[in-house]
């Protein structure tokens, strides 16, 4: 629990999530999401489609996810500013493991902020976007 007086901070390889806007769920110049079998396989269980299916409808080359025109994961929703991934319980290995047991760069480093801010603030100021 936190108080005004004790702001929370990331620790221990814990990171408060709960309402960060989705910084990491932006491409960066140069990252990559790495979605594996396993990670196609547990999306398409979600959706209740084939592996194939999965693949052609939310896949960009072979491992890494399509982006929408923002940068933004296919799967984020910005219709809310709290559980805003909507496949959360089948989301890949790379998203269940960031920040990697350190503290959340995208929370500690300025460049990163200056990059991201911008499009979160524009894709929550538009109106009925909740893919």
């Amino acid at each position: 629990m936190t108080t005004a007086s004790s702001p929370l901070q990331p620790s221990a390889g814990c990171v408060y999530c709960n309402y960060c806007p989705g910084y990491c769920c932006y491409r960066l110049k140069g990252s990559t999401l790495f979605i594996t079998a396993e990670d196609i396989n547990r999306l398409a269980r979600h959706f209740g489609i084939s592996d194939g299916e999965v693949r052609k409808r939310y896949l960009e080359g072979k491992n890494t996810f399509k982006t929408r025109d923002d940068g933004s994961c296919l799967f984020l929703s910005n219709a809310r500013m709290i559980k805003r991934c909507s496949v959360h319980t089948a989301r890949p290995r790379q998203c269940r493991d960031f920040p990697y047991d350190a503290p959340c760069p995208y929370l500690l480093r300025a460049d990163l902020l200056e990059q991201i801010q911008p499009r979160i603030e524009l894709a929550l100021a538009r109106p009925g976007k909740s893919e």
